[in-house]
């Protein structure tokens, strides 16, 4: 299966980029279509619940029309899975009935180039509608991701995903002797002082970080070129080297548990039992993921009911050793669509509507895509009982600005997965140095054959 789901992705791939060059095999349905065209259905392609539980919230709200048909095609995007059902519906975007043409796709920062790059995506100004107005007060980076070689934005999110460092409070104290976030992010200023605190974590039985990969987004967001350069040769960058190093030393000292992102360890260890002195995670990690492993009992958080396994209000978070992001959900249109009307309605509202996007924060302690919004509860009285009355919206406020999306490329998901993979036998002492490097490029050549080492 995983041979047929490559060569799909493969073959796609090749399709898509041949459209940046030649504008060829596009949609036929005109983008500049009247304000009067309403299909009859809605088709969306995601690879999890989240955007589709936030869509019938505001259906719910009456924010957004509940009198359409709307279809989600959920397709999980291990393995480029979702990837390659997006690429085959889209292939056949132009022959598809109109109540089978994709109308709308989700994609992230990881792979968001690969389509926006190409004609399937509209630009959300000039065919969809919005202004230079309504998009003025999104954070510049979510809109740099979406936007393609010609400066022309093809997509919107009502996400700001800037990364913190989310630690016990319990085991702080027992580490540094305090729990102030302001004294624990100055010991953890660099990552030489993040290195000195692992190894007084573990003189005291704790482990600084969890897994293998739980520090990877954190250099992988500070690399200083691209993953693949204007040959399409790929560069492993030297930050990703100093991972590697960094990882394996922890590995070798003991001052992480050998676990791997979404594993159950992993999960158990920012819950009661854990000895885990904290966690690198952006916005969505921190009020979704980290809170629905950290929770005993039913309790009310941004007016949710909350259930899990442990240590609420035992969490507080500093900006740590670097800047960096991690994920984030972009909308975009699929040429051919014939629900402009709708989606342009779902694109203001979800992601230009300051008052919105400030009550889902409030809501849901999520930090969305208004920069004015976010810095008025930055600023306010607003706190996280989860976070023992932290504001953590302060600091997200102060991280945002800094992030910089200069070295993406559209094929960081596949080569981010493929390299985290591979060294993971180094780290485990199966393989060395070397033979883990040489193993990484045997399986991204054969994942993207039209790249070279």
């Amino acid at each position: 299966m995983k041979k047929k789901l490559v060569s799909l992705l493969l073959v796609c791939v090749m399709a898509m980029m041949s459209l940046v060059g030649c504008g060829t095999k596009t949609a036929t349905t005109n983008t500049k279509q009247t304000a009067e065209t309403q299909g009859k259905v809605l088709n969306i392609y995601c690879w999890n619940t989240e955007f589709k539980d936030r869509f019938a919230y505001f259906q719910k709200s009456g924010k957004l029309p509940s009198d359409i048909k709307v279809n989600f095609i959920v397709t999980p995007s291990d393995n480029n899975a979702y990837q390659n059902a997006l690429d085959a519906a889209l292939l056949k975007q132009d022959t598809a009935a109109a109540d089978d043409k994709i109308d709308i796709f989700l994609v992230e920062a990881d792979y968001a180039l690969k389509y926006v790059n190409t004609d399937y995506t509209l630009d959300v100004v000039n065919d969809i509608g919005l202004t230079k107005d309504n998009l003025s007060n999104q954070y510049q980076y979510t809109k740099d991701i979406v936007t393609n070689s010609s400066g022309v934005q093809k997509g919107v999110t009502w996400q700001a995903t800037p990364g913190l460092f989310a630690y016990r409070r319990s085991i702080a104290k027992e580490v540094l002797g305090t729990d102030d976030p302001v004294k624990v992010q100055a010991a953890l200023s660099s990552w030489n002082a993040f290195n000195a605190v692992a190894a007084t974590a573990s003189a005291k039985g704790y482990k600084m970080l969890s897994g293998y990969d739980d520090s990877y987004r954190v250099f992988s967001n500070n690399v200083k070129a691209p993953w693949v350069d204007k040959n399409n040769k790929i560069n492993v960058d030297s930050n990703l080297i100093s991972w590697v190093d960094q990882t394996k030393t922890f590995t070798d000292k003991g001052y992480n548990n050998k676990t791997s992102l979404w594993d159950a360890n992993w999960a158990k260890d920012q819950g009661p039992t854990g000895k885990v002195f904290g966690f690198f995670y952006s916005t969505w990690g921190i009020n979704f993921t980290l809170l629905g492993n950290s929770l005993a009992t039913p309790v009310k958080e941004g007016g949710k009911e909350a259930v899990g396994n442990g240590v609420y209000g035992d969490y507080a978070v500093c900006a740590g050793p670097q800047s960096y992001y991690w994920g984030g959900t972009w909308i975009c249109a699929a040429k051919g669509t014939d629900d402009i009307p709708l989606i342009k309605d779902i694109m203001y509202t979800m992601t230009c509507d300051s008052t919105t996007l400030k009550s889902i924060t409030t809501d849901t302690q999520d930090y969305t895509n208004n920069v004015a919004a976010m810095n008025e509860i930055a600023t306010s009285s607003f706190k996280s009982d989860f976070l023992g009355g932290q504001n953590h919206i302060a600091l997200f406020s102060q991280v945002a600005p800094k992030i910089d999306m200069s070295n993406i490329s559209a094929y960081d998901q596949g080569l981010n997965e493929e390299f985290q993979k591979a060294f993971k036998d180094y780290f485990n002492g199966t393989v060395d140095k070397n033979k883990a490097l040489e193993n990484f490029y045997k399986a991204a050549l054969e994942k993207y054959p039209n790249l070279s080492r």
